[in-house]
């Protein structure tokens, strides 16, 4: 009897290892990030901070970085322990390229899963696509390492380079956009696919419900209610919460003005309906806003205040009369009110202090910005730019760039003798100067 025991639990065994040996996720090739960074959350950047901590060649990594975003990483192929994808050099000479990541043993698995039936928050925000720093935090305490260390992206290419070239580098840039959109991407590669993972974690889940409590045996003595545990447990079964209403398509329509009673004496009725759509518009903006994924992270938006309020309506068009009124009370002035519409319309309340506020970066800052500009372009293809504080302009051209507090470069051309914004913010100043460049 025991040996037909652990002969099922072999079988069983070795299903789930022939399951986790043909768990494979393929992804399409992305398209260029154009003017955006490769890694928008904190744990992307984790592990693009391996790969340039590991990376011994910084001339590999530029390359790296260029040719991701020229586009020229093919369809990715994430496994247990290796991601593979075809990356191109810039004259089209394919290459295979691999990057392999250590699996995690048997025994870190199962304290992983451990750990995480007992953090239900844990496997919520995973499934919102979201890798809480609480989770990588528990995992270490229990001996895990979820993100990889200086040393852990291991390469290996056909151009027979010996250490990360620009075609691994490439994929580990590309890698970092897919962790971006699923966490669940590392855990396949450190030999988990996510619908293996879940079904692991529910088994135990079940199994911990059902287990009797300590010192449980006497009828009498049975808690009332439902343990805590067997109500995750059946959480699994329970019918799903009914689906939120979705968005209008569209703002709804303010009450007209237009009755047979004579308006109180003073009283604009153009102006009020106005500001009633654009009451209503802006609340639809809102919801909008609050609906997209991810915006519980967001920090809350200030309050504008009566000027840039004042742009704000002005960019909706409300016709002459309203808009001599919020030149007015913005004191900018018809041709001043003019350029603040146009700057909010590329990027709202940051694209108009770009526009207003001139500012010295501070050390960490100019050195951040300045190695930017030196990495957006190949040597002897850089613009000569003269600095002045946050502004640099391309010398013998009507174009400028300017540095925003969050960053992001901003494109200007002068026209008529005045910098005029020329479109909206690029985290790449090569883009945002092109932008600007773009009617030379």
């Amino acid at each position: 009897m025991s040996d037909i025991h652990d002969e099922a639990y072999g079988a069983e065994d070795g299903r789930k290892h022939a399951e986790r040996a043909t768990d494979e996720r393929t992804f399409e090739a992305l398209p260029p990030p154009h003017g955006r960074s490769f890694a928008q959350t904190w744990w992307g950047q984790a592990w693009l901070k391996a790969l340039e901590d590991t990376a011994l060649d910084n001339g590999q990594l530029k390359a790296g970085r260029r040719l991701a975003r020229a586009g020229a990483v093919g369809a990715v192929s994430v496994r247990p322990g290796r991601i593979t994808a075809v990356v191109k050099d810039r004259d089209g000479t394919p290459h295979r390229s691999d990057v392999l990541l250590q699996e995690l043993s048997p025994e870190e698995w199962d304290r992983f899963l451990t750990m995480a039936i007992e953090r239900a928050g844990h496997i919520a925000a995973l499934l919102d696509r979201d890798m809480p720093p609480h989770l990588v935090e528990d995992s270490a305490a229990a001996g895990i390492e979820l993100l990889p260390g200086i040393g852990d992206l291991e390469p290996e290419c056909d151009c027979e380079a010996w250490d990360h070239c620009g075609h691994t580098t490439a994929l580990c840039y590309q890698v970092a956009r897919l962790l971006d959109q699923d966490p669940f991407v590392l855990l396949l590669m450190r030999g988990r696919g996510e619908r293996e993972l879940l079904d692991e974690l529910h088994e135990r889940s079940v199994a911990r419900a059902e287990a009797p409590e300590p010192g449980e045996g006497a009828e009498d003595d049975a808690p009332e209610g439902v343990s805590a545990a067997q109500a995750y447990a059946d959480g699994a079964i329970l019918p799903p919460l009914p689906v939120l209403p979705g968005l209008p398509p569209e703002p709804g329509l303010p009450p007209t003005l237009d009755t047979e009673a004579e308006p109180a004496q003073g009283l604009d009725v153009a102006a009020v309906e106005f500001l009633a759509a654009q009451a209503a518009a802006e609340a639809h903006r809102l919801l909008a806003d609050a609906l997209t994924p991810g915006h519980e992270q967001h920090a809350i938006e200030e309050e504008l205040t009566a000027s840039e309020d004042a742009v704000r309506l002005a960019a909706a068009d409300p016709g002459p009369a309203v808009q001599a009124r919020l030149a007015t009370a913005s004191e900018r002035g018809r041709d001043g009110l003019a350029l603040a519409v146009q700057a909010w319309r590329y990027g709202g309340r940051a694209a108009l202090r770009v526009l207003e506020e001139e500012w010295t970066p501070k050390d960490d800052s100019l050195a951040r910005a300045r190695a930017a500009l030196e990495a957006a372009w190949e040597e002897g293809e850089r613009p000569q730019l003269r600095a002045a504080r946050n502004r640099w302009t391309v010398v013998g051209s009507d174009a400028q760039l300017r540095h925003g507090r969050d960053g992001r470069w901003w494109p200007y051309r002068k026209e008529r003798g005045r910098w005029t914004p020329a479109g909206p913010a690029a985290h790449d100043p090569a883009t945002a100067l092109a932008m600007a460049r773009g009617s030379e």
